[in-house]
């Protein structure tokens, strides 16, 4: 979930930029690049020898099978069975189609209030992959911010998160909870061709996104669970967890321990039923 207050540096605004795609000019994505996978083919020797006095017969002509050609598409550990059936339209043309699918499964309301209507696809591509990192930029976020700012309490020197900034966070929790994971996930495997090309552009040519998905998940649910209030500091702008351990932590688990037990709870939840709904599809 994004976080609007200017204090968040879960959510400084430092990587990944979208970049002109081609041909609309607007989008396209620097970052890492991939090895392609290259096969080759072995030498093969076969040689035949006469028994006893006989001369030995010449070896045939030694010939290597030729190499394979090489691929560019990615290595996979957790693949995806995706349907066929029904055209895609282009990348840079699939916001109305992804509209109408994620109204469709949130509700025509709580899409409008939660969700930014331009770059879908290409907003969850990076937000995703950049969660396990130490900042997601607020731009590429798919999801509109967290109103008002953090809410935090207690005199000066001893300031913790408020118990009431979770209640931030609780439109967005129950907007996924409502979702039908199943459903989801199909959402997810059917547009999944878009996914992987959005990944690529963004710099991964060689790697897939499913892998990538499973990588945050597992991430996210390693996020640890505070008891009790949490204690903040302010050395600058920003406000920073007091505990070494917590500020070290990646930008997606920050963001799970921000929005207060409870929800930490229920997002988990709601992440392992998804991941049991995306395995069962591989």
């Amino acid at each position: 979930m994004a976080d609007s207050d200017p204090d968040d540096e879960v959510m400084a605004d430092e990587r990944p930029l979208f970049r002109p795609a081609k041909p609309p000019g607007r989008w396209g994505f620097p970052l890492l690049v991939g090895a392609l996978i290259a096969a080759c083919g072995a030498l093969y020797y076969f040689w035949s020898l006469r028994p006893g006095p006989q001369p030995v017969a010449p070896p045939p002509e030694v010939r290597s099978q030729p190499a394979a050609p090489a691929s560019d598409a990615p290595s996979v550990e957790h693949p995806l069975e995706v349907p066929t059936a029904a055209p895609l339209p282009a990348l840079a043309e699939s916001d109305t189609s992804m509209h109408e699918a994620l109204a469709g499964l949130f509700g025509g309301a709580s899409f409008d209030q939660l969700f930014q209507p331009q770059d879908i696809i290409r907003r969850f591509v990076a937000t995703i992959d950049n969660l396990p990192r130490k900042t997601v930029a607020q731009r590429l976020v798919p999801l509109k911010p967290v109103p008002g700012p953090l809410r935090v309490a207690g005199p000066e020197g001893s300031i913790v998160i408020s118990a009431d900034n979770a209640a931030r966070y609780t439109p967005y929790v129950r907007a996924l909870e409502a979702v039908d994971s199943a459903k989801l996930a199909a959402i997810y495997v059917r547009f999944y061709p878009l996914f992987q090309q959005s990944y690529a552009e963004l710099g991964y040519p060689s790697r897939y996104f499913n892998d990538r998905v499973f990588e945050v998940i597992d991430d996210l649910l390693a996020a640890p669970e505070p008891k009790g209030p949490i204690a903040l500091t302010q050395p600058k702008v920003l406000y920073e967890f007091a505990d070494p351990a917590l500020q070290d932590l990646s930008a997606g688990q920050k963001v799970l321990v921000r929005m207060g037990p409870e929800n930490e709870a229920r997002v988990k939840a709601k992440l392992r039923e998804l991941k049991r709904a995306l395995t069962r599809g591989i």
